[in-house]
């Protein structure tokens, strides 16, 4: 409500001085036919338990629940979602993108200090009508998250913004992990993360555990939010989402850090 389209500021400067991403202004749910959205619904599920599982087997899931549908529908759904199983794939060398991938540099690492190493993904996020995409950047050492943001595309625009976003708040990793999706293996994201002399690093392709830490985000903020509180739109979505990831820094204690808040270990000297 508070950004302007007429406004003399253009909207990238009032989101700026508001200090949201840019892309959480653009709330617009993408359209989808109501079967198909409870489909999906049931697909992101089925792939938080079960991420090995490609097309036949997410076709054999909804056969089992009585849902009857041809492999080529799944395939779409599970590319529009952008869900895709974890087993190794093609070189990618051999399809013009060998340039943009980078190795991965956690192996053996130990992160002992906040800002070390950030990781970010997208992941689709199913409403009470249409979907939008989630993206969202963790501190691996804290477990806190340093940035988020919504959009109704699954491209490289808006994880440029929730980064700078990030940065602008938070200063700058030293390492930043990332899949090997298409936001993350383009001239755009590289270069910025070149200009800022952040390393980068990547998951291997066909390995589950890489990036695990932010993989159980997404199971935290589904299951502990977006499953139960279906949002109605955009703007309901973020809102839940922000209170969400409030909770989720600065009150809820995790196992994994000494049944502490996040906000604990990333505010500490480093």
């Amino acid at each position: 409500m508070m950004v302007k389209r007429d406004h003399e500021l253009s909207i990238r400067q009032q989101c700026e001085l508001l200090e949201i991403p840019r892309s959480g202004f653009y709330y617009n749910p993408v359209e989808e036919k109501e079967e198909n959205l409870k489909i999906m619904r049931l697909l992101d599920e089925e792939y938080l338990k079960h991420p090995t599982h490609g097309v036949l087997r997410m076709q054999d899931f909804l056969l089992g629940l009585s849902i009857v549908v041809n492999h080529k529908k799944v395939r779409r759904l599970l590319r529009l979602m952008g869900l895709m199983a974890i087993y190794p794939k093609r070189n990618l060398s051999k399809l013009g993108l060998a340039k943009y991938i980078h190795p991965y540099l956690l192996k053996g690492l130990e992160i002992n200090h906040p800002n070390h190493v950030w990781a970010i993904d997208i992941t689709y996020i199913p409403m009470a009508k249409g979907f939008l995409y989630l993206t969202a950047i963790i501190d691996i050492y804290s477990r806190f998250v340093v940035g988020w943001g919504i959009s109704n595309s699954l491209d490289s625009e808006s994880v440029l913004d929730v980064l700078n976003t990030a940065i602008s708040k938070h200063g700058k990793p030293e390492i930043i992990n990332s899949d090997q999706g298409s936001q993350f293996t383009c001239k755009d994201w590289i270069e910025l993360l070149e200009k800022e002399n952040i390393q980068i690093s990547m998951d291997g392709k066909g390995r589950a555990t890489d990036n695990i830490f932010i993989e159980r985000l997404w199971r935290s903020v589904k299951y502990d939010y977006v499953y139960l509180h279906p949002a109605n739109d955009g703007k309901e979505l973020y809102d839940g989402l922000k209170t969400y990831f409030d909770y989720y820094n600065y009150e809820l204690s995790h196992q994994g850090i000494g049944r502490k808040a996040p906000i604990k270990l990333y505010t500490q000297a480093a």
